[in-house]
């Protein structure tokens, strides 16, 4: 029963509650870097209110994954300019890239040094600079981990810069910044929120105040994410899925991942996939693998117990087995048009160099049992199209 637990400085959460952000910044710096995605539509407010709240922003987009290369040179730019707090204002992408700015305004040495498996991986030496993160989808979690996951094109991988002081000085949860999410990002994030739920809950390092954090998460997604991909004006069920989010952020970065993400990784970085789509693409197989590797080697662990929670948990059933946990997931990919890895290009001859870089990812590391290389390519065979079995009545 030995654990820590760690989390943003602040936590804000509420619909409505960005316009509270003048307030926040005051005393963080002078000039603000304000990371954003791609919408000048959307980052027009938060400029003009951290202009008016006299926070000289500049503006730095991040387009798709953010890459070791552009961090890095926009980390120079924000230090040439001057900034000394960030706010990061998108999805998780955004959030990661402005934690690592954050962290990067006051260590200035190679990025290299900092990041895991391609690099040192040592540890920051001074504070980051602080950081508000403000998600407007509902997944990752980011406002609320530790780590940042950056591509890596020369290395063709997604390795995360980590450290504890990496935590955001404030995360910001508005869930009406999600209102404006397509039904097709609503289910990648929502799954990807659901995952990282899962894996938490059932990682080798979960601990009882992040398994109380993920079963509340697991009870809010199978409730409320069929709604807000079906009716996505529905701010209850968005209300419900930006908590479940942030549970998820807190969970993992307090608990680790598991086989879900230690292959999401390298497949990210070999093939360009988007993250939670890709997620969501492996996660029938990997329960699958995992629930008959530990019926078969630790039969008494105590994950296994953990997944025949989950099945209740998300069928509404208490009578629900491991089977019903996994048609739910079946029908649930089915009805969100979930694709096959051979949808991003992957075909079995690519397994072997997926699995090797898979063995070595950080996320593997919390898996709840060591999945051997034979089960490690069954799951990828399982994966290369879509699920065909799932019950679609339990979804409904």
């Amino acid at each position: 029963m030995n654990f820590e637990f760690a989390t943003a400085q602040r936590i804000v959460f509420g619909s409505g509650r960005l316009r509270e952000l003048p307030s926040l910044i005051q005393g963080m710096g002078r000039r603000c870097a304000l990371v954003t995605g791609g919408s000048a539509e959307r980052i027009h407010p938060v400029f003009q209110a951290l202009k008016e709240a006299g926070a000289n922003p500049a503006a730095f987009s991040i387009g798709g994954e953010p890459t070791t290369g552009r961090i890095a040179t926009l980390a120079q730019q924000a230090r040439e300019l001057e900034c000394d707090f960030v706010v990061a204002f998108g999805g998780g992408s955004v959030i990661d890239a402005g934690k690592a700015i954050a962290a990067l305004l006051t260590n200035t040495r190679d990025l290299m040094d900092y990041l895991e498996v391609i690099g040192k991986g040592e540890p920051l030496t001074e504070e980051p600079a602080p950081c508000i993160a403000i998600p407007t989808t509902a997944g990752t979690g980011a406002e609320a981990t530790r780590n940042a996951v950056l591509l890596s094109t020369e290395h063709q991988v997604k390795v995360s810069m980590r450290h504890p002081k990496m935590l955001p000085t404030v995360a910001l949860v508005d869930p009406e910044l999600t209102l404006s999410m397509p039904p097709e990002v609503t289910a990648s994030t929502g799954l990807d929120a659901f995952i990282q739920l899962l894996e938490a809950f059932v990682s080798i390092k979960a601990n009882p105040l992040t398994d109380g954090l993920c079963r509340e998460g697991l009870k809010k997604v199978a409730r409320a994410l069929p709604r807000a991909y079906l009716h996505g004006d529905d701010l209850a069920a968005r209300e419900e899925m930006a908590l479940a989010s942030l549970f998820g952020g807190l969970g993992l970065a307090n608990a680790g991942l598991g086989a879900v993400h230690g292959f999401a990784g390298p497949i990210g970085g070999m093939f360009g996939a988007p993250h939670g789509l890709l997620c969501a693409t492996l996660l029938p197989a990997v329960f699958e693998a995992n629930i008959q590797a530990l019926e078969d080697r630790a039969a008494e662990s105590p994950a296994l117990a953990k997944y025949r929670e989950v099945a209740r948990i998300v069928t509404g059933s208490k009578n629900a087995d491991l089977s019903d946990g996994l048609h739910w997931i079946n029908a649930v990919s089915m009805n969100m048009f979930v694709p096959g890895l051979e949808d991003f290009g992957i075909v079995e001859a690519d397994f072997p160099a997926i699995v090797e870089k898979a063995k070595n990812a950080s996320s593997m590391k919390g898996n709840p049992i060591l999945l051997t290389d034979e089960e490690l390519t069954g799951i990828l065979a399982d994966s290369l199209r879509p699920p065909i079995n799932g019950d679609s009545t339990l979804y409904l």
